[in-house]
């Protein structure tokens, strides 16, 4: 297990998935979410970290990982945040935990923003990372966003045209992703990537991915649109990598603090993936505030 010691691996049953994780250390419970293409091991040096002061919860959101891939619908509601929120309140329940604290990072951060919304009850403290809210991306959309973030707009093609075209290729699609992402000179755990080819090549695995963005284009956004008015009301902690796209496009604190009534957060010296390109500083930050 590329986690090693310390952590234990353990599958959840949910309502409607099956979910993987790991899990270690001591101390308040700290859950942790990552992003596309990738898997909970997008978190393993940060974990290491924070794991004698945290109980650090790090599972494959549904579809992703070693998680279950459930049948998807036509308005694509079982890949939709709230769904996958769902699934996370459900796992740390299963640990014993009714409130915690959460960072996401990526489609991981997408969650955690509807988790917060959703469960207010249930989440101390959240952090998310290189994002800004789904409902204003798309609303501000321009020919640099639908450049940088195509995407967006690719995977939500319809009738298997992503899916068999990412076939074709799964390991270059996603190297190639990743190389796009992270700052130049940027490199990645040879294992981790191995084992992020591993889970993203399937069929299924693939499918499931689509299906996560198809979900942020049509049930994501009307969810959204329903709460517009309502804002985070715990204390949120906003990071994003100071040579990539969040930077360069957004006014990143302002565009959150239309969505969340305390907020605080700064760039960090990377590109897209902050875990693993900064996890010296991701650390720091994500113990000073959660502490």
């Amino acid at each position: 297990m590329i986690f090693g010691k310390g952590f234990t691996p353990s599958r959840v049953k949910t309502a409607s998935a099956e979910i993987n994780l790991v899990h270690g250390g001591s101390g308040r419970p700290l859950l942790l979410l990552h992003g596309y293409p990738q898997t909970h091991v997008i978190w393993q040096a940060v974990a290491l970290h924070l794991m004698n002061d945290f109980h650090v919860i790090c599972p494959d959101l549904r579809g992703y990982g070693d998680s279950s891939k459930p049948p998807s619908t036509e308005d694509h509601t079982p890949y939709s945040k709230r769904v996958m929120a769902q699934d996370m309140v459900e796992v740390m329940a299963s640990l014993g935990y009714q409130e915690f604290f959460v960072a996401g990072h990526d489609r991981g951060a997408r969650v955690v923003h509807r988790m917060a919304l959703d469960h207010p009850e249930k989440v101390k403290k959240a952090c998310v990372m290189d994002i800004a809210p789904t409902y204003h991306m798309f609303n501000n959309t321009d020919q640099a966003f639908a450049t940088g973030y195509y995407h967006w707009f690719f995977l939500i093609q319809p009738n298997g045209l992503p899916e068999h075209m990412i076939g074709a290729d799964p390991a270059y699609y996603l190297t190639e992703k990743m190389k796009r992402w992270s700052a130049p000179g940027a490199s990645f755990n040879d294992e981790a990537m191995a084992e992020y080819i591993r889970c993203f090549s399937t069929a299924e695995s693939i499918h499931a991915s689509c299906e996560d963005y198809r979900a942020a284009a049509s049930i994501d956004l009307q969810h959204d649109e329903e709460d517009i008015d309502k804002k985070i009301n715990c204390p949120l902690l906003v990071l994003w990598g100071t040579k990539g796209f969040v930077q360069r496009t957004y006014n990143v604190l302002n565009v959150w603090r239309e969505r969340a009534e305390q907020v605080e957060g700064r760039g960090v010296d990377c590109g897209h993936f902050l875990p693993e390109e900064a996890p010296e500083e991701v650390t720091a930050e994500l113990f000073r505030f959660f502490a």
